[in-house]
């Protein structure tokens, strides 16, 4: 792993389907969110039990993409590299790099992108603050240089 590999918390690889093209041969913007939303979830299952009720109780409540270059079904499979931009009580917000497959982490990111997550109570269904170790958890993930 090199060292710029190591700056994120967690790095996934989401393969490229035909159905995620459009007309124009590159990957369609909507699509776009499903594979972020794959590679987010492998990471936060990642974390296992001892995290599964933040993981579970995280739901979007805000999405935002920056395209700073074409993807196409010949970059399969998407390296997305992910890390804790920030949290407070009730949500937390993830970044996001996403190059094709053969780019270093070294190159300028074909995508760059956030989601800020809320955390609910799914009984209640409003919103819910976080434990003092989810929030030490969520700290741990920031980016390394950041």
């Amino acid at each position: 792993m090199t060292a710029e590999e190591s700056s994120y918390a967690f790095i996934a690889q989401v393969p490229v389907r035909w159905s995620d093209m459009d007309a124009f041969g590159h990957i369609n913007h909507a699509r776009m969110v499903t594979l972020m939303e794959e590679a987010r979830i492998q990471w936060l299952l990642s974390a296992g039990e001892k995290y599964a009720p933040l993981i579970k109780s995280a739901m979007i409540v805000h999405v935002e993409i920056r395209y700073q270059a074409q993807l196409r079904h010949d970059d399969s499979p998407l390296s997305i590299a992910m890390w804790i931009t920030g949290h407070r009580n009730v949500d937390f917000t993830i970044g996001y790099e996403i190059r094709r497959a053969s780019a270093g982490y070294d190159t300028k990111p074909a995508c760059v992108a956030s989601t800020q997550m809320a955390v609910v109570d799914l009984e209640a269904h409003t919103l819910r603050r976080m434990t003092v170790a989810e929030k030490g958890y969520l700290a741990e993930l920031g980016r390394i240089g950041e």
